[in-house]
């Protein structure tokens, strides 16, 4: 199951966090912007091949330190068709260097066109009889709101792919309780979307415990992170929020069990652009920054499981 995958390499390294590569061209140090831009020009293409070099020395600094990357799609999209190629090849090399990639991508639609989404990020699209893998991440962040008709074809590529999703439960925005927290009879909208999760996952159980379907609940809220860690016991949490948002890791520590199990937090900006922020650290050492945020994290959320 593939959120064993996940666990298994959170164990190896002893490290819950999932590492976000969010790129804007402001975050990337300015000799790989001025190299692409002498390649490409000032263009949608420069854009991208810049992020990708960005990402890749990000990757060597980080693999063995960090199980995971969660590139967010819009990042990747917001630079057109080159984007989409960069976060295609940034997914690939991840996976080249062992980590697990979480595309967050908070897809959400019924029928032919969910079942669509699903063969693009996480299963094969037929090519005249071929099937070929398109993007080929290890998991998906997903909408729930349509109900089982939008998860359904989510589930059958997660079974014949080995493949796993993370299901928007408890957002870390500020707003999320004008709808999550409102009530249906006498539970909220986050309760009713959890117990779907754990529904939704009960023929896909893994080793652990935990199921292929996964929950994002935010860092932000660590009250309820700890009530939908008891209620949500076979649902492993992607959790949002830690650090530039203002969760901090002791109210994570509610997000995992006993074991320490059951949870990857996301740090996307502080990781990215330790190097701003660091001290005396000029812009070429970019990636030895981004390792030593990763490294003081890891070691901050450990600390209180």
């Amino acid at each position: 199951m593939s959120l064993d995958k996940l666990i298994t390499r959170i164990d190896a390294l002893k490290n819950p966090s999932v590492a976000g590569l969010d790129p804007k061209l402001e975050y990337i140090p300015h000799f790989i912007r001025e190299e692409s831009f002498l390649k490409y020009g000032h263009t949608l293409e420069a854009a991208a091949d810049a992020i990708f070099s960005f990402n890749r020395a990000l990757i060597d600094a980080l693999y063995d330190v960090v199980p995971a990357i969660k590139p967010q799609a819009a990042y990747y999209e917001m630079y057109g068709w080159a984007g989409v190629r960069t976060m295609e090849k940034t997914i690939r090399y991840a996976q080249e260097k062992g980590m697990y990639v979480i595309t967050d991508g908070k897809r959400n639609d019924i029928g032919a066109t969910m079942t669509a989404y699903a063969a693009a990020h996480l299963g094969k699209s037929d090519v005249d009889g071929i099937e070929l893998e398109a993007f080929g991440a290890d998991a998906l962040t997903v909408n729930g709101f349509l109900g089982t008709d939008g998860i359904t074809p989510l589930l059958e590529v997660c079974e014949k792919f080995d493949k796993g999703i993370f299901v928007l439960v408890k957002t870390s925005n500020p707003s999320s309780g004008e709808l999550q927290d409102q009530k249906i009879g006498n539970k909220t909208v986050y309760e009713v979307m959890g117990e779907m999760c754990e529904h939704w996952g009960e023929l896909q159980r893994g080793q652990y415990g935990y199921s292929a379907v996964g929950a994002v609940v935010g860092a932000t809220y660590p009250e309820q992170l700890t009530e939908l860690r008891k209620k949500m016991p076979h649902t492993m949490f992607l959790v949002p929020g830690y650090g530039a948002q203002g969760g901090g890791a002791k109210g994570i520590a509610g997000a995992f069990d006993i074991n320490g199990r059951g949870a990857i937090v996301n740090s996307s900006r502080a990781i990215m652009c330790a190097w701003k922020k660091e001290e005396g650290c000029v812009e070429t050492a970019f990636a030895e920054a981004a390792r030593r945020e990763a490294i003081r994290m890891r070691d901050d959320i450990t600390s209180y499981l």
